[in-house]
Formats: structure tokens, sequence, C-alpha cells
């Protein structure tokens, strides 16, 4: 049974394949937008939740396919949650990495250490073409860093250290990092509700 996820990420795509893949979540193939006539959605959402869930409806409607969609970002302690929904545009261009990491290191630049807590925040959404919606939540807390380090992952990876590490998500290693970010969190708690669509 395919489900479609609702990004043109090839990033994002092949982290989830890979985080239902080690669920092993039977007789479900992810697929991305690439080959659907899926219109762009206005992420007005005021959660991360609705947003997710403002994707997956859009593309179960437009495939008549179930669709799982996720949004996430990094809410800074020290910017009162921000960028929170609005992470993957902080700068002002949708997706532009280095401008929104040039900018959230700016601004908590005069941030001392001890305060430089964060968290990745991620509500991943499965919607049926019937209509129904499912959500979890994954939050993975850890702190800024003062500059990139790690060559691996995307968006505000390169400046997070979780909680009980010392590398940076973008310095582990894909496994590792699945294992303990808020994505992985967000889908490991989704597959059950995958699972039970795969035998319906």
């Amino acid at each position: 049974m395919k489900v479609v996820l609702s990004t043109r990420n090839a990033h994002k795509l092949q982290e989830v394949q890979r985080i239902l893949a080690a669920e092993a979540v039977a007789g479900v193939e992810v697929v991305g937008l690439d080959g659907f006539d899926v219109p762009e959605v206005v992420e007005d959402g005021v959660s991360f939740a609705e947003n997710a869930l403002l994707k997956a409806e859009a593309a179960a409607r437009a495939t008549g396919l179930p669709a799982i969609a996720d949004d996430s970002g990094i809410a800074v302690d020290a910017l009162n949650g921000m960028p929170g929904i609005f992470s993957a545009r902080w700068a002002g261009t949708h997706g532009d990495d280095q401008a929104n990491l040039d900018l959230l290191l700016a601004q908590v630049a005069d941030v001392p250490d001890a305060r430089r807590g964060a968290s990745f925040v991620c509500a991943a959404a499965l919607v049926r073409p019937d209509g129904s919606r499912h959500v979890e939540e994954g939050v993975v807390r850890g702190t800024l860093l003062r500059a990139r380090r790690g060559e691996g992952g995307f968006g505000y990876d390169p400046v997070f250290v979780p909680e009980g590490h010392e590398l940076s998500t973008a310095e582990m290693s894909p496994a590792a990092k699945d294992a303990i970010s808020h994505r992985g969190r967000a889908f490991r708690a989704l597959s059950g509700a995958l699972r039970t669509l795969a035998r319906s």
C-alpha cells in the first residue's frame, strides 16, 4: 500500500522512509509528492499539529491515497519559543537553511551558554482518504552551539546538541540521529496507526 509523504524535500523523505523501515512497518511504501499534482499548501496553522494536518489533508485529497506529513522546527528558549512554526522561513525565504541558521545564530550571539536551551519539535499527521486523522508529537531537548558543526542532516542540525550527547545532530550517523530525534520520535509514535492502516 502506498502512503504519500507530503513533501518534496528528498532529505525528509529519506529520513521518514528510514525511520519507518527501522520500525518494520510492513506493507507500507512511503513515497513523496514527485509525480503527483498536489497544490502548495498555505501553512497558516498556529501549531505544528495544525500545519502537519493541513499538509496531510491536501495530499490525501489530491492523490486519493493515505497521506502523512510533518511540521517541525526549533523552539529557542531565549527567543520565547521562536522560530517555532516559522523555522523553515525564519530568514524570509522558505527552506533557505543557510540564511535561517545565520539569522538564528546572530539573534542568540549574546546569549550566555547557560541560557542557550532549545527544543526540536515535530508533529506527524496521518490522514486517510475518508478524512479520519491521527497526530503524534515528538520533542528532543538540547542546546544551541555558537557555530555550525557537522555535514549531515539539514535545517538547524549543525547548531543543535541533544541533551546527554556531545555531537551536534549534523555530526551523528543517520541511525543515531533517528534514534533520538524529534522526527524519529513522532513517526515511531505514528507507526502503530500506519500498521493498523496497512492491515485494514
